[in-house]
């Protein structure tokens, strides 16, 4: 038995604003599957892992932490400004 009552769930569409935010929050996103690919490639390669394998990890961190940053201070400014 499910809790979720599939009926209420299908009828509900994101609206404009939630859309809004998807399209805001995208390159965040994309920068944490980007991560997450090159983890996995990391620790797939075990014991033969290179320098550069470890390099684009980091990359890929850096990436995050500076989108992140960048949408915070986005909202931090939006919050300013109403």
């Amino acid at each position: 038995m499910s809790i979720i009552h599939l009926s209420a769930v299908a009828s509900q569409e994101p609206s404009a604003a939630d859309l809004a935010g998807i399209e805001q929050e995208w390159p965040l996103i994309a920068a944490e599957l980007d991560l997450l690919d090159a983890q996995i490639a990391f620790i797939n390669a075990g014991p033969y892992a290179s320098v550069l394998d470890r390099r684009r990890v980091r990359r890929a961190e850096r990436r995050v932490l500076d989108l992140s940053r960048d949408l915070a201070d986005q909202e931090t400014a939006e919050d300013g400004a109403a």
